[in-house]
Formats: C-alpha cells, structure tokens, sequence
C-alpha cells in the first residue's frame, strides 16, 4: 500500500476541500484554521527558541510552532497550497538541525525534562503533532529530507521517552497516554513498526504492564469515568483520539474502536455527561473553572463518536453548542447533519449516576438534572469516589482534593452553588511560572474550599494523600423514575476519625415553586463531641437574612489552618430553628434555608486572608456552625424572581421557603419539613438504612413512607 497521511487520506481530502468558503461549521473551522495559521506564518516565520520557563516566551513558541505545524499539514491536503507544506519542510528541517545538540532543559518540579520544554509531556505533545503533520509531506520529501528529519529529530525524541525515560513510558496514567501516543503516532509516520509495537503493547509486549492498551484497560471504571475528574479526563482525550484513528487506518485488524466493549465511546461519554447545561466542565480536584466542552479534545470526540459509533440527537446539539467540528472526515459527517436538522435543542444527558475505580467499586459521582418547559436545567452534582491522585506517578502531581461529599447546583445559566478549582495560573509565566500556587495546597485542596462539612476545622483525611488514597465512598441511593422527584445519596466513613456522613439530595418540582427546591439533608454520626463546619460558596450580593447578624470592624481570618487562614471572617450571626440567607447574582435571586438547634452559628466569610502575592479569587462563602455528637444539616436551596437594573424591575425578590427543619431523625431514616410563607407544609422522608433494606415501609415517629425518599 502506497503511503497516506495518518490521519486524512488523499481521498478524504478531496471530500473536505468541497466545504472551503461554506458557512458550515466544517466550512467555518477550515477558515478559522487558514486565517490562524496564516497569520502565524507571517508574523513569525521560522523560529526554534532555545530553553525557557514553563509559560514563557519560548516554551510558548515551541508550542505555537507544534499547533500551526499540525494545523498546516491538513490545510496542504485540503486546498493544495504549497506554503502550507513548505512551512512544514522548513520548521522540522530547523528542528533537526538543533535537536541533537540541546542539554536537557531544567525541570521545576519531579517531572523529567525533555530537551525543548521543562518536561517530557509538553514533548510528546511537540512530536506526536509534529508527526502528523510530517505525515501529511511525506510523500512529497526527497530521501535526503525525510532522513535529516527522521535520524536527527524524530529518532531521537522516541530514544528519549522509550530508553531514556523507559521508566515513565509505561506508567498507567494521563501522562503515560501522551507518551505512548506520540510514539506510536511518530511510529507509523516514520514506519518504525517496532516503536507502534511498544506504544501499543508496552515495553515488555505483555499488553498489562503499559502500552496504549493497558492505558485503555486500566485507566478508567466500567462507566468510562477516570479518577483525576474531567478536567484531566478532557485532556486525554486528544491522545486517545488521535492514536485511535492512526491505528484504525493503519492495523485495522485491531479493532481499536471495538477494544474493551468500546471503551473509547464509553470514556468519552462520561466526559459529556458530567457537563454543566452552560457547557462548563464540573471541578471534581484540581481543575480550571473556564474548561468546558469547547476543548479540542471534546470536539475530536463529539465528532468521532457521532461517525463511528452512533449519530445520537445529544451529539448533534454538543456540535450545535461548540460551533465546531474536528477538521477530519468524521467532522464532515457531523458538520452536514447540523446543517440538515430542522431543529436542535440544548444537550441534556439527563440525571446519571458514575461509577468511579478500575472495577466501579470505589464510590462516584450523582448527577441530577431537571429541564423545565423554558428549556432551563436545573443541575445538582455530589461526589463521592476515590481520591483523585496520581500519586502512584509523581508524588508533587496529586491533583485530589480532600472534598468527599462535595455539592455543586447549577441553573439559569450558572454554577450557583460552587466548587473554587484549582490555584494555577496556567502559562502566566511571572505567577510562579505558570505553575500551580503554594494556595492550591494551602486552601483549594483543603475540604473548607468546598461545599461539603468539615469536623473541628481540619481536612479530611489529615490532608494525607496515601490515607485518603485508602478511602472511597459509597453510593447510598439513586433514584430518578420519577421527574418531579429525583433523589441520590452517598455515604463516607472514617474520612474523620470515628465519624460517618451520608450526603442525600432531592430534587423537588413542586407546583408553587418557579424552580425545583434543591433539598440538601447532610446526615453526620460520631462518637464524639465536634464542631461541624458546611461550608457554602456562592457567588453574588447578600440581598437579606432573617436572624441578626454582627460585622467585624477589623478583619481576621476564620481560622489559622486548613484552609481556614485564607478567609475573612467578615461577620457573624446565632441562629435557632433554621437560617434564611438570600441572595442575587446576575437576574436572578437565590435563597438558602438551614435548619439550626440551639448554639448554631452562621458566619459571612471572604477569600483573600494570608494571600500576600493576591493569587486567590476574592469570593464570598457562608459557613453554618454547629457543635455536637450526631446532626443533621438540612437545607434548601430556593432559585426565585427576577431582576432587571436597565429596566428597574424586581420581582418575588423574597421567595416562598420559611423555615426548614429536622422534624425526626434516627437509623431508620430522617423527615424534614419545609414551611413556605403561603401558609403550606411540604415533608420529605429519607431512608437511611443500607440500600437493600430501602424499598420497604419505613416509620419514623409519626411518619411512613415507602422507598429511599418520599414527599409525604
């Protein structure tokens, strides 16, 4: 067989030459990528920088030259233009000519360098899309040309990941997916069989001890779900794809789409699932709040899966929010059916629960969703799963956070409950080289950054990652036959020494409500006396509350550790019964309803304390105090009116929630009543016996139900 680029054949280039100058998204994603890479072009030419910061100047143009080298190699094919290629001959040829004179660069943390960047994976990444695009000259190189490029640069690189770092090649994890990636795909561009062979099978050829296979063996649970969260998920992706459809081409007979009950359809779905209806990615441990489905990798999926495994109406409308398609065949294909369907609504994949661990046996993720007849989703996320650390890797990358039973509600178009993210200023090279911030461990890891409790104010799990490595939650109930109530529930055990929490959330449509009510019961039993911290962060102006409350004239912060240090203590309030605070942010108002007993506190805080580089976000957060053996946090989350300041309207600015409290509590279950200020009476009954003892009848005191939750 005559040689043809990885990625899209001759043919195949053909088909997508058809769309330059539409106004399909296919047609608007080749001129996107023309009107880029011509202007890279341009303005800067042929430039190989030496060593730099993570972030920096050069660390940025080598990364710039990989994009536009890639991007360039498909735009020869499509329009034919010999600068496109020419461009290509010119920056390998530079490369080549420096490649093997370079010292290694200078690692800033334990992962080891690479010649060009300050570690290996933005290395592979520079030779895994170096080498599609050399795929798409080959056949257009003299012999001389293809062995400068091949002995000098491309040779070297797999020397360096597979002899040199040999020890890292293998290691099951997001990392080790670039590394086999950009082996295998240089593999097949150069047609060094041997390399493919170890990036598929691993060093040792046994397909379980590393390799492309393994990686999609053993890197994920039964539903697709990977352990670091989507953020990390999404960034593996691309490697994924782009490995996958080289194979596909070149060693059919491995049926690379088909391997592991297609496992590469099913991680990609659980990637689009966790999605916020704005599109934004959830941040489950170290993550960026602006990461959404837009990502390339994303992209590459949506259109892949949409070609080779089902042409499903969610796909369609994951495309229709991107606005863009993958510049490849399967892009074509999704590109022509958005341009033929007559109608597309906004993707909703429904309430889901996700297995987490290699065997979906080490807790998960709970997502319900509700769209009303305006087309709003109203989201709300627990988690409950493994820690998500790679700490098997690099023991300075463990992205986990210390937040197990962590709350996020999203509606009217944002997060309204939220999680902080990760400390990092992602290539802002003079914020500590664009590396993540001594904050990241200091507060955004530390349970109070999150909306889940903590217990004597310290972290879960002693902020120890092998300890929290040792733990996992487990799924309680989930339940969602019914639309107009939806229920999930979690448990964790010895997150704190001698304490168990069970985390249960209703979704609650009821008729005089505008929004379903997020009903929040945070169940806690311990042997000892403690002070239980919920925190919760929001965004927005306090619009009111119905207890006093004392501002602080001179501002300290909450507390000297665990994350604490870093917030104001702005002002606090007693509070008995329950505690109203209400809110606006944007249009909309929000008001969040907590039971109390007696001594319960309800403290206003801020991020920024102890924050001498001003590296942290400055956000409000509310934490509800309580001291005792055994409690019950029992809220409810109430989205209602409207607010317009061009126009000066305000309307239901106060709501219909009163009060809520904890009318019974004990194993069997706990019944919470809600009063609204119409004068009704809504109760909620929870099971909270193991999950096979739950579909019977329950009593507790005065109140019978059937099931895990009921509206009784």
């Amino acid at each position: 067989m005559s040689y043809q680029p990885l990625l899209l054949n001759f043919e195949e280039a053909v088909e997508l030459r058809k769309e330059l100058g539409k106004d399909s998204l296919l047609g608007q994603a080749l001129a996107r990528d023309i009107k880029q890479t011509d202007a890279y072009m341009a303005q800067v030419g042929i430039e190989v920088p030496g060593h730099g910061e993570g972030g920096g100047y050069e660390h940025n143009r080598h990364k710039q030259n990989y994009i536009h080298m890639d991007l360039a190699g498909r735009l020869f094919l499509i329009t034919e233009e010999e600068k496109y290629r020419d461009y290509i001959v010119e920056m390998l040829t530079a490369y080549a000519k420096v490649y093997p004179t370079l010292e290694s660069n200078v690692s800033k943390d334990t992962n080891p360098p690479g010649k060009i960047f300050h570690q290996t994976l933005n290395e592979n990444m520079w030779m895994l899309y170096a080498s599609c695009a050399y795929s798409c000259i080959f056949h257009t190189l003299s012999d001389e040309q293809k062995t400068l490029i091949e002995n000098d640069l491309f040779k070297q690189m797999i020397d360096l990941f597979v002899v040199t770092y040999g020890h890292d090649f293998d290691i099951v994890h997001n990392h080790g997916l670039w590394a086999v990636a950009a082996v295998g795909i240089c593999g097949y561009a150069i047609n060094d069989q041997a390399s493919v062979d170890k990036a598929l099978y691993g060093l040792k050829m046994d397909k379980v001890s590393g390799g492309f296979l393994a990686q999609l063996d053993q890197l994920f649970s039964p539903d697709g779900y990977y352990m670091e969260g989507p953020y990390y998920h999404r960034f593996s992706l691309r490697p994924i794809y782009l490995f996958a459809e080289a194979i596909e081409r070149r060693q059919p007979e491995i049926g690379i789409y088909e391997f592991n009950d297609s496992v590469i359809k099913t991680t990609s779905y659980a990637v689009f699932k966790t999605a916020f209806p704005d599109g934004s990615l959830p941040a489950c441990n170290d993550s960026s709040k602006t990461i959404s489905i837009n990502d390339e990798g994303v992209v590459m999926a949506t259109s892949v899966c949409f070609h080779r495994y089902e042409q499903a109406e969610t796909l369609l409308a994951m495309a229709n929010h991107q606005q863009n398609v993958w510049v490849h065949t399967s892009g074509l294909t999704l590109s022509n059916a958005v341009e033929a369907a007559d109608e597309i609504k906004p993707f909703n994949w429904g309430s889901l629960y996700i297995t987490d661990g290699p065997k979906g046996d080490k807790g998960g993720l709970g997502i319900l969703r509700h769209r009303d007849e305006q087309d709003d989703d109203t989201m709300a996320l627990i988690w409950f799963g493994q820690h998500g650390s790679d700490h098997q890797y690099h023991s300075a990358l463990d992205h986990g956070h210390y937040d197990g039973l962590h709350l996020s509600v999203f509606n009217r178009g944002l997060e309204v409950l939220h999680d902080y993210g990760y400390g990092r200023w992602v290539n802002v090279e003079p914020k500590f080289g664009g590396r993540y911030i001594p904050e990241n461990k200091s507060y955004c890891k530390q349970t109070v950054a999150h909306n889940t409790v903590t217990v004597d104010q310290k972290t879960q799990n002693n902020f120890n990652t092998a300890l929290a490595e040792s733990k996992f939650g487990a799924k309680h109930f989930f339940n969602v036959e019914n639309d107009k109530l939806q229920g999930m529930s979690g448990r964790i055990s010895g997150y704190y020494e001698g304490t168990d929490m069970q985390r249960s959330i209703l979704l609650a449509d009821l008729p005089e409500f505008e929004k379903p009510l997020v009903i929040d019961v945070y169940r806690i039993q311990s042997e000892q006396e403690h002070q239980y911290d919920l925190p919760v962060h929001y965004t927005g102006q306090i619009i009111r509350t119905d207890f006093e409350y004392q501002t602080e004239s001179t501002l300290k912060p909450v507390g000297d550790s665990d994350g604490y240090q870093h917030l104001w203590n702005l002002g606090s309030g007693k509070v008995e019964g329950s505690s109203l605070v209400s809110w606006l942010v944007n249009n909309s108002y929000y008001s969040l309803v907590t039971s109390a007993t007696a001594d319960s506190e309800v403290i206003f805080a801020r991020l920024g304390a102890n924050d001498p580089d001003f590296n942290l976000r400055s956000e409000p957060a509310m934490i509800h105090r309580q001291s005792g053996k055994d409690h019950v946090f029992a809220s409810v989350l109430e989205t209602h009116g409207y607010f317009n300041e061009e126009f000066e309207q305000s309307v239901n600015a106060r709501g219909l929630v009163e009060s809520v409290t904890v009318a019974e509590n004990n194993e069997v279950g706990t019944v919470v009543c809600i009063k609204t200020t119409s004068g009704n009476t809504y109760h909620f009954g929870i099971s909270n016996l193991e999950e096979s003892a739950q579909q019977g009848e329950h009593t507790v005191g005065a109140f019978t139900w059937t099931g895990s939750f009921a509206q009784l």
